[in-house]
C-alpha cells in the first residue's frame, strides 16, 4: 500500500505539476484578445482525458491485466508527452524574460499584490467543491440504487461537461470579462450542488454531473488566463504554480474530509452544504478581482 501512495500519490502528483503548469503557462503570452478561448482549448485535454482515459484503462486492463496495462499506458504517455513537449515554443513577447525585459510582475511582486491573494482565496475555497464529486458522486449514486456502470459513468459525464465548459466559457469570458466570468462560474458550481442534494434518480445525477463539469471546466480554463491578465508574462509559470498550490490543498483534503463526514453521519448533506458555502466564499473573492484597478498585459 505504501508503494501505491508513493508512486500514484506523490509521483504522479509531482509529474502533473511539472507537466501541466509549464505547458499551460507557455500558451498565455501568445494570445491577448482571445486569451480565454486559447486557455480553454489548451486545457481541453484534461476534460477529454477524464472522459477517454478511464475507458482506455479498462480496455487495457481487460486485455493485458492491470500491471501490463499500466505499463502500456505509461509508455503511451511518455511517447505522446515528450513529443508534445518538443513542440512547445516561447512566445516572442516573453523572450526577454531572463533579461527582465518581458512585461509583467515577478513572483515576489505578485505575492505582494492584493489581487493575487484574492485569487488565491478563491482557488483555495473552490478546490474542495471542485474535487469532491470525482471521489464521491459515484458512491452517492450507488447508495440510491443506481447500478455501478451508470454510477461510475457519471465521472465521464463530468468530463463531457468540463470539455464543453473549456471551449464555451473561455470564449464567453473574452467578451464578458474573465474575472467576472470566473465569479459567475464559481457561483454556478456551488448552485449545481443543489441538484445533487435533490437528486433522487439517475437523470438528476447526470444533469448535476454535466452542470458541475461545465462550471469546473470553465474555472480551470480561466485561472491561467487571469494570471496573465493581472501579472503579465514575466513570471507567469511560477505565479500559476503558486496559485495551484491552493487547488492542491483542496484536492488533498476535500475528498478525505467528505468521506470522514459521510462515515460519521451516513449522509452527504453536510458535505453538500459545506461545498455550497465554500463556493459562495470563492464567488465573493472572485468578485474582488473586478474593478478599474485591474491591470492588463
Amino acid at each position: 500500500m505504501s508503494t501505491v501512495y508513493l508512486t500514484y500519490g506523490v509521483g504522479i502528483g509531482v509529474g502533473i505539476a511539472l507537466v501541466y503548469t509549464p505547458s499551460i503557462a507557455c500558451v498565455q503570452p501568445w494570445f491577448t484578445r482571445r486569451r480565454g478561448l486559447a486557455a480553454g482549448i489548451a486545457s481541453a485535454g484534461i476534460g477529454a482525458g477524464t472522459l477517454a482515459v478511464p475507458l482506455l484503462a479498462a480496455g487495457a486492463i481487460a486485455w493485458l491485466q492491470w500491471r501490463d496495462g499500466l505499463r502500456a499506458m505509461s509508455l503511451g504517455v511518455l511517447i505522446v508527452g515528450l513529443g508534445a513537449a518538443l513542440l512547445l515554443r516561447r512566445a516572442p513577447s516573453a523572450a526577454g524574460v531572463h533579461a527582465g525585459a518581458a512585461p509583467g510582475a515577478s513572483l515576489r511582486e505578485a505575492l505582494h499584490s492584493t489581487s493575487f491573494w484574492w485569487l488565491y482565496l478563491s482557488t483555495v475555497a473552490a478546490a474542495p467543491t471542485m474535487f469532491v464529486p470525482f471521489a464521491h458522486v459515484s458512491a452517492a449514486a450507488r447508495d440510491l440504487g443506481i447500478d455501478a456502470p451508470r454510477a461510475v459513468g457519471l465521472v465521464g459525464l463530468v468530463g463531457i461537461g468540463s470539455l464543453i465548459g473549456r471551449f464555451v466559457i473561455g470564449a464567453l469570458a473574452d467578451r464578458l470579462g474573465r474575472c467576472l466570468t470566473l465569479a459567475l462560474m464559481q457561483l454556478s458550481m456551488g448552485a449545481s450542488y443543489l441538484l445533487w442534494h435533490a437528486a433522487g434518480g439517475y437523470a438528476a445525477f447526470a444533469l448535476f454531473a454535466l452542470w458541475f463539469g461545465l462550471s469546473y471546466g470553465g474555472i480551470v480554463s480561466l485561472l491561467p488566463a487571469i494570471c496573465m491578465d493581472l501579472f503579465g508574462g514575466r513570471a507567469v509559470a511560477s505565479i500559476i504554480g503558486t496559485l495551484y498550490s491552493g487547488a492542491a490543498l483542496g484536492n488533498l483534503l476535500g475528498p478525505v474530509l467528505a468521506g470522514a463526514v459521510f462515515d460519521r453521519t451516513g449522509s452527504y448533506s453536510p458535505v453538500i452544504w459545506s461545498c455550497i458555502a465554500l463556493s459562495a466564499l470563492a464567488t465573493l473573492a472572485s468578485f474582488r478581482l473586478i474593478g478599474p484597478k485591474q491591470k492588463s498585459y
